[in-house]
């Protein structure tokens, strides 16, 4: 049996009609930037997301740039982080000219480890960029209780936890201000790329609008330098369809989840760990194996999908080499990059799709 790592068409089949008729309307509409369906995406991803505020933006990645741009943070500044996530996270900070600081994951959780980000804390620290990995949020809490000691925004990568709890408080709406991405593969994903950032500061959101349309206010008059960080209405109109089912989504990624967790119990796999004060939306189900590039290339080779999240983590990436990170620094986060896949966990599998794929692992794993 074939298992592919994602089928977005199987997702596409059930909203079809309703997505064609609403690119048809803004097509009709020549409302190209901007405009009513952007403003009530936002509204409702505000709402979704227990936020005041929410502005939309061209990618997950560009959210994070607005963000960091509209903080003014710069050159001279450093962001706290984890070296253990997708590029985009630390590729911001040092677009904006900042100097990335890494602090080491907790090892069962993948995010970065709380108890650690105080040490790292200096004179120049201006923000603390924890990432919600796989679905999954991070200890906001001990986190939260650093920034407010220190001053520090916080700015949360959601980009893979849009709707996610922690002790019931929705990714995004704890921080100085939350990240997503509408990247297609996400819960929420779009039709192309897209970004959304949330927030309660009125004064941040106020300055988010000018940055993505080059600080611009009114037209040809520029208060600051900003960027084209624009959402565009058929992305809005293609999430808005989506919107209403993102929940029942979620809830079959987690029951898919737990029918991986129940095939794997007693086995050599280690299944994701989910803190009781967190609610995941298992954005990736992310396993540990021996011998887990083998363990890819046998499921490969059996036509069933799967995916390493992250072979390489930040500081040992070449294009970082100059912030002198070696490597076993951050021996957590290497090992994990070692030994994490990702499988199939999207809400259309079967459950003989989900049998296939564990059955291709412990064929090898014996």
């Amino acid at each position: 049996m074939q298992v592919p790592l994602l089928d977005l068409k199987a997702q596409y089949a059930t909203i079809k009609d309703e997505v064609l008729a609403a690119v048809a309307e803004v097509l009709e509409s020549q409302r190209c930037i901007g405009g009513p369906k952007v403003e009530e995406l936002e509204k409702q991803i505000a709402q979704a997301s227990d936020c005041k505020y929410a502005v939309g933006v061209s990618s997950g990645t560009d959210a994070l740039l607005s963000c960091l741009m509209s903080l003014q943070i710069g050159p001279g500044d450093e962001v706290i982080t984890t070296p253990f996530t997708f590029f985009a996270t630390i590729g911001c900070i040092a677009r904006v000219g900042a100097k990335p600081v890494f602090v080491d994951i907790d090892p069962k959780t993948y995010n970065i480890d709380p108890d650690l980000i105080e040490a790292a804390v200096t004179k120049k620290t201006k923000a603390i960029m924890p990432v919600h990995l796989f679905g999954q949020m991070a200890e906001m809490d001990p986190i939260m209780d650093v920034a407010d000691r220190y001053n520090l925004a916080v700015i949360e990568d959601a980009a893979q936890s849009i709707t996610s709890t922690y002790k019931d408080r929705k990714a995004g709406s704890i921080g100085t201000a939350g990240c997503f991405s509408f990247f297609p593969s996400k819960n929420l994903g779009g039709i192309g790329d897209g970004g959304m950032v949330v927030t309660n500061d009125e004064a941040l959101y106020k300055r988010l609008v000018l940055t993505r349309n080059h600080g611009m206010e009114p037209k040809y008059y520029h208060k600051f330098v900003g960027a084209n960080f624009r959402l565009d209405p058929i992305q809005a109109v293609a999430l808005l369809v989506k919107l209403p089912h993102l929940d029942d989504w979620s809830q079959a990624r987690r029951e898919n989840a737990a029918y991986y967790d129940r095939k794997f119990k007693g086995t050599a796999v280690g299944t994701p760990y989910i803190s009781p004060d967190c609610k995941t939306i298992y954005n990736q189900y992310c396993i540990r194996v021996p011998r887990r590039d083998e363990v890819v290339a046998h499921l490969q080779a059996n036509h069933i999908g799967c995916e390493i999240y992250y072979p390489v983590p930040a500081h040992l990436q070449e294009c970082f080499a100059y912030l002198g990170c070696k490597e076993g620094s951050l021996p957590v986060s290497e090992k994990a990059a070692k030994e994490i896949m990702a499988l199939p966990i999207y809400p259309e599998l079967t459950d003989e799709m989900q049998d296939a794929v564990v059955a291709a692992v412990l064929d090898f794993l014996g």
